[in-house]
């Protein structure tokens, strides 16, 4: 079989070697038929019957997770169990069943793919994808239905060719992956998913390479082909040469040796080889995951995404999280955290966003009602999750993030619904830090050139790089047409980030970054040298940007930093960080 490569998406650090094991889904083109008047019960009960086992087959799944699983592993089949109790899956269908007489796997899938649409429609990133999880439950009930429920799991037998195995699928659910547990795989590749799929989140995690928005390569890739995934690069070469495979496993062997020397650096502190400490926080979706981000080194969680705890609301008006919920979720992740800070971001959400069912004709759903917007447009539910950041905070540091203000009367009218959530909890006797640290998220280039109305009257200020960029390049992030033109290192995009640090050291208030250039090992000097001193980004990440900062002399860097800073040729930025990436390599570790 002739070499070839294949181009995706790389969300994880490192290289794999193995064989390809093809994980085949449920079909989704399954058959359509009618039923009967006198058998739509029958098939109602039919589709009941297999949501039932589902639940048991995720529960036992969830009963068998080792001790030593990421908690991402549980909290996800937790997200699926959630999901398959939604009356949006569980009820939904038997509805279609009943009033359109289709056969019970013709309904989820006609529900699922409305579902899907309605995802295919939101902005934010993360919670886009999280249509994955609502087809990989319908995939889970649909192997019920149509008897192939085993499937999706290993086969027995697997010889030593599978003892280093890469798994390959269109996509993969985190029930699913445990179902490897007992086998020594080695890397992911899915034709679906991004940044924030799932596959990613895990990968990361486990610290597993893998590379996902493939397309086609579960169709390319045949059964126990040799593959190489090259997750730095994004590449995954089938049917490598026997030179290539060779350089690859030197490759291979190199990082393996530098990650175990990164594990020694948990608890050593972030400081430059000049003696500046460099404060590294953790992003996290799921109050589960402080207690890893912990683990893995964070000095507190820089941006804790509320999203989470309202997305399995959608279309349920009357279901979004209570008061005592979010209290409890928070207070999860602040307990965890042992007093080390956490900052929770409000609810960035809107109309494009699935809290409920309503037909939204939004021609630009970024520049819509969203994140504050919506918040102020529904002042009880944004109270409601107010009150229970302020009751958290009675256990730990915490400091509430508002997202995507530009203007002077949102900043107003956020700290005037604070204060009025601190005035209640007072009358009801219930504990709050009075001086709860406020912030604004700082994501649309409005807010950047006009800093000083917000440091005037807020605590710290968070870039969020991503939408930032999005905004000021006037890109959707999410359209494959343009994500060539998504640029960090856009001269605009380095001249606001300096604006931004600069209001934020003459105001004398922190200013973070939780976008993905703070994970991004190629910017750490950089931004680090234009003055930021804490960075906020996956747990997984934290190791080797603390050991590039601990080879760091900020003093050697300032040169450069003003050359790349001054210039606008895209060539020269490059060359210039290049340089800069080098320089420090060689002095010696300062005592």
């Amino acid at each position: 079989m002739a070499s070839f490569t294949l181009q995706g998406i790389p969300v994880s650090r490192g290289i794999a070697i193995g064989r390809a094991h093809l994980l085949r889904p449920a079909a989704l083109d399954v058959q359509h038929y009618l039923v009967g008047q006198e058998q739509v019960e029958a098939e109602v009960q039919r589709l009941q019957a297999a949501i039932v086992q589902v639940h048991k087959e995720l529960q036992a799944i969830w009963s068998d997770l080792p001790l030593d699983a990421p908690t991402e592993l549980g909290a996800f089949i937790d997200v699926h169990v959630l999901i398959l109790s939604d009356p949006m899956i569980s009820e939904a269908p038997l509805d279609i069943i009943r009033t359109r007489h289709y056969n019970a796997e013709w309904a989820l899938v006609s529900q699922i793919d409305e579902l899907s649409a309605q995802f295919d429609e939101i902005e934010d990133d993360y919670l886009r994808e999280r249509k994955a999880d609502i087809q990989q439950v319908a995939e889970r009930v649909l192997k019920v239905l149509t008897g192939t429920a085993g499937s999706a799991t290993r086969s027995d037998g697997i010889d030593e060719r599978s003892a280093n195995m890469i798994v390959v699928a269109r996509d993969i659910s985190p029930a699913d992956m445990m179902q490897f547990r007992d086998v020594a795989f080695t890397g992911f590749v899915t034709d679906e998913g991004g940044q924030n799929s799932h596959t990613a989140i895990v990968s990361r995690s486990l610290g597993i390479p893998a590379v996902v928005g493939m397309g086609n390569a579960s169709h390319l890739i045949e059964q126990d082909d040799w593959l190489i995934i090259d997750s730095d690069a994004g590449v995954v070469i089938v049917a490598p040469s026997t030179l290539v495979l060779e350089q690859y496993r030197e490759r291979q062997t190199v990082l393996m040796k530098a990650r175990k020397k990164l594990g020694k650096l948990k608890k050593t502190p972030a400081i430059t080889q000049d003696g500046v400490e460099i404060t590294l926080l953790a992003n996290i979706e799921l109050p589960q995951d402080a207690a890893p981000a912990l683990e893995a080194g964070a000095s507190g969680v820089g941006l804790f995404r509320s999203e989470f705890l309202f997305m399995e609301s959608s279309g349920q008006e009357h279901k979004l999280p209570t008061e005592e919920e979010q209290f409890e979720a928070y207070r999860t992740a602040v307990t965890a955290m042992k007093g080390r800070p956490v900052t929770i971001r409000t609810l960035d959400v809107g109309a494009d966003k699935p809290l409920d069912t309503t037909e939204h004709n939004i021609l630009n759903p970024a520049l819509g009602l969203r994140a504050i917007r919506y918040c102020l447009a529904e002042p009880q539910l944004f109270l409601t999750q107010l009150r229970a950041i302020l009751r958290a905070s009675a256990f730990g540091s915490v400091k509430i993030l508002i997202p995507m203000m530009a203007h002077g009367f949102e900043i107003d009218q956020s700290l005037a619904m604070i204060e009025q959530a601190k005035t209640e909890l007072r009358k009801e006797g219930k504990d709050f830090d009075a001086n709860i640290a406020v912030g604004a998220m700082i994501e649309i280039p409005a807010a950047a050139l006009s800093l000083p109305m917000f440091v005037k009257k807020l605590d710290f200020l968070s870039v969020g790089t991503n939408d930032l960029i999005q905004y000021t390049l006037a890109i959707d992030r999410a359209d494959h047409e343009v994500a060539h033109l998504y640029d960090d290192l856009h001269p605009a995009i380095l001249q606001l980030l300096q604006m931004i640090i600069t209001a934020g050291e003459r105001a004398g208030i922190p200013v973070s970054i939780c976008g993905g250039m703070a994970g991004d090992i190629r910017l750490t000097r950089l931004l680090t040298g234009m003055g930021f001193r804490e960075l906020s980004m996956p747990a997984a990440l934290l190791p080797e940007i603390k050991q590039e900062i601990l080879n760091t002399r900020l003093d050697a860097l300032q040169g450069h930093v003003k050359k790349i800073l001054r210039s606008y040729d895209s060539a020269t930025i490059r060359e210039t960080l290049a340089v800069m990436g080098s320089i420090t390599a060689s002095l010696p570790t300062l005592h």
